[in-house]
């Protein structure tokens, strides 16, 4: 594979992944690149959703997504291991169900895929099928360099503290109502550390995410407070990616040191229509490789 870099920090273009073939010699080398670019993008990558997931396979277990009851009885894809990150139902028309679109309004805020989750997911690969004529792109940021750049009393002041995560909490930011008991249940939500060493490179990393509703132990104001300083401070156009989607683009990020928001689109007159997978953290953790 060759690989040109769009930023100097952490996303790259990719070139001559051979999708077809999908093997150990192909994960052994994307794993290597992903050590290195924490955002890949594989242009024109003709995949379909079987494929798709087979692709993701290679790189350990697949979350199987939670159907929302009421967002949706009918699962769009026939395949579960396939989160729905569109706008559209199964015979592709435009949803109007506002519950539906609130849970798709929240991914417009800065979060990391699946950190309510007590097995934090390591990559998530998001592949366009219908893009919007303009919006709906996707924000990526480094959180490995975030770290690196905060002051020194900054992280230790950080260091061993823990965050509480809540699909829910981030949801009911932009107007969700309550939660129903059998929504708590089916994502119920996780703690997860502020600082994430990697577990192929081991690099330090801050990990955020809107889902993070305050500290473990901390004074609920004050904590909320830092959580806003830390993330404000990591989304600066310094540590910046904007990944605008052309049809076919396959994006493959580590949640495990980057966040990420989609941003906004006439979502009541464009179809956006977006699968993605996600592996599971630790399912499949190869030797590092240099980086």
């Amino acid at each position: 594979m060759q690989v040109e870099r769009l930023t100097p920090l952490f996303a790259a273009e990719v070139f001559g992944a051979d999708f077809a073939c999908p093997s150990s010699e192909l994960a052994r080398e994307c794993f290597a690149l992903f050590d290195r670019c924490a955002v890949c993008v594989f242009r024109d990558s003709g995949l379909g959703d079987a494929e798709h997931v087979a692709f993701s396979r290679l790189f350990g277990e697949l979350e199987i997504a939670p159907r929302l009851k009421p967002v949706g009885a009918v699962p769009r894809f026939d395949h579960p291991e396939l989160f729905d990150a569109g706008n559209i139902d199964r015979a592709g028309t435009i949803i109007t169900d506002e519950r539906r679109r609130l849970i798709n309004l929240g991914n417009q805020q800065w979060h990391t895929d699946s950190s309510f989750r007590p097995e934090r997911s390591s990559y998530s690969m998001l592949l366009a099928h219908r893009i919007p004529p303009e919006g709906g792109d996707t924000e990526f940021v480094d959180l490995r360099a975030a770290y690196d750049a905060l002051p020194p009393s900054m992280r230790e002041r950080i260091e061993g503290l823990e965050a509480e995560h809540s699909y829910w909490h981030s949801r009911q930011l932009v107007g969700y109502p309550a939660p129903t008991a059998e929504e708590i249940a089916l994502i119920p939500g996780a703690r997860q550390p502020l600082v994430l060493r990697h577990p192929r490179t081991g690099r330090p990393s801050l990990y955020l995410a809107a889902h993070a509703s305050h500290i473990v132990g901390m004074d609920r104001d004050e904590g909320v407070a830092l959580l806003k300083e830390l993330t404000d401070f990591a989304t600066q156009p310094a540590f910046r990616y904007v990944h605008r989607w052309r049809l076919g683009d396959l994006v493959v990020w580590d949640n495990l040191c980057t966040m990420h928001r989609a941003t906004a689109f006439d979502d009541t007159r464009y179809p956006r229509d977006m699968h993605r997978t996600t592996v599971i953290d630790g399912s499949s953790m190869p030797a590092h490789s240099a980086a």
